[in-house]
């Protein structure tokens, strides 16, 4: 297992430059916050099951663990509240992709439409207000747009990784500006969402790549200023570890199931940074960390499931290289313990997990098709969840049509994500958590 070193939410350089008050509350009130705030769980819980938690300070890191319990006490669930988007009807209720979410303080909501490349506005009852952007070239317009965060005093920032360029849009209604960035590498498109924290700093992946002669470059974390001044670039916060691969001739690919590390950004500007080998996620502050951990199983890889990825790369390889053969490191027994963090608006930490798959039969299985297999593995999507002071609050299992992508936006209970019905129909729906009674498992 590695041994990862996690780093600040910015360095020691930047911090130096800047350091805007409310990065940090200082180490000891943050562990005199959380002492407090464990003690009360019982008081809180609407359950009457009491998180078993134990809090630890071990040099500047305070570790909040969670032996078992939670303070829900039973799985949660999301009951959706309202949705925006139609079959049929007025063209702004249409979606063709949602690419990215963002939602202001008054619960304006921000749709990002990949395949229509704009950005359609929606006020809190989801009634449609105005779009911004459209393909094109212009100062207003996106090559390819692909991800949107709203800046503290409402301007509205789009990452048009066609053209490396944030645009800004706002605080006017014609006011527009663009930020041009640099990669490091040959890569410019992300999944990785982006951030702004209540500084006006906007954080995003440079996801580097090939970068001759120096080889490949590892992602970095890029941090602009309020004016789009280039303020630091980060690297990734869990060090030099190098990804397990299968190696033939010059061509790899990542083993599957293997750790990787995941980082993302809370309102306050703080790093959230986690290697997901180990149920262990760290919150970064100016003077400190707060390091969140539970304790849990990570789960199993079925021999079925692990033959199947297998075989099927093998199939799908040697109808290009005849010779080609798994050689590397094997597929791992079990599956990291998580596969993305969300910090939310409120300061929640959202764990994504990797939970137990199970063969469901593929109904477009083409058996002439290289590498496609009769059965498919399924999983079902799962979250735990944090308060900002590491407490555990549950897990959170979404309806069927919710989907992880884009990433949704979590604010306290509300969760505003993208989800298909039955006929396929995209629509952007806002759900609130509803704590079952069943105990939880």
């Amino acid at each position: 297992m590695p041994n990862t070193t996690f780093t600040p939410a910015i360095s020691a350089r930047a911090a130096r430059r800047e350091n805007p008050p409310g990065i940090g509350h200082g180490l000891p009130t943050l562990a005199s916050a959380l002492t407090l705030a464990l003690a009360a769980c019982g008081d809180v819980n609407p359950s009457g099951t009491n998180a078993d938690v134990a809090i630890d300070t071990i040099g500047d890191t305070v570790v909040v663990r969670t032996l078992s319990g939670s303070v829900w006490g039973s799985v949660a669930t999301l009951v959706p509240e309202a949705s925006i988007g139609e079959l049929e009807g007025a063209e702004e209720y249409l979606f063709g992709s949602i690419s990215s979410i963002a939602v202001d303080g008054d619960r304006t909501v921000y749709v990002l439409d990949g395949q229509a490349q704009h950005v359609r506005v929606f006020d809190s009852e989801g009634t449609y207000v105005r779009t911004l952007g459209g393909p094109g070239e212009g100062p207003t317009e996106f090559t390819r747009a692909e991800a949107i965060a709203l800046l503290p005093d409402g301007r509205l920032v789009v990452r048009d990784a066609g053209i490396k360029q944030l645009k800004v849009f706002g605080p006017g209604p014609d006011e527009v500006d663009q930020w041009p960035y640099s990669t490091s590498g040959t890569m410019s498109y992300s999944s990785t969402p982006l951030y702004t924290d209540v500084h006006g700093r906007t954080f995003q992946t440079d996801p580097g790549g090939w970068s001759p002669p120096d080889g490949f470059e590892p992602d970095q974390i890029i941090v602009l200023g309020p004016d789009g001044t280039h303020l630091d670039t980060i690297p990734e916060p869990w060090g030099d570890y190098e990804e397990p691969k299968v190696e033939w001739e010059r061509m790899s690919f990542p083993v599957p199931f293997s750790p990787y590390g995941h980082w993302a950004v809370a309102p306050g500007g703080h790093l959230v940074s986690a290697f997901s080998a180990d149920y262990r996620i760290d919150v970064a502050h100016d003077n400190g960390v707060l390091r969140i951990e539970r304790n849990a199983e990570p789960p199993r890889v079925p021999e079925g499931e692990s033959s199947s990825y297998r075989d099927g790369l093998t199939e799908q390889y040697r109808t290009q290289m005849p010779d080609w053969r798994w050689q590397g490191p094997p597929i791992p027994d079990h599956k990291p313990f998580f596969s993305e963090l969300i910090a939310g608006r409120g300061g929640r930490i959202w764990v994504k997990l990797e939970t137990e798959a199970s063969p469901v039969e593929d109904p477009n299985y083409e058996p002439e098709r290289p590498g496609d297999s009769p059965v498919r593995w399924r999983s079902e999507l799962r979250y735990d969840v944090f308060e900002a002071d590491g407490t555990y609050l549950g897990t959170v299992d979404p309806p069927d049509g919710y989907s992880s992508r884009p990433t949704p936006v979590f604010d306290g209970d509300l969760v505003w994500a993208a989800s298909r019905d039955e006929l396929g129909v995209p629509r952007l729906v806002r759900y609130r958590i509803k704590v079952e009674s069943a105990p939880e498992g």
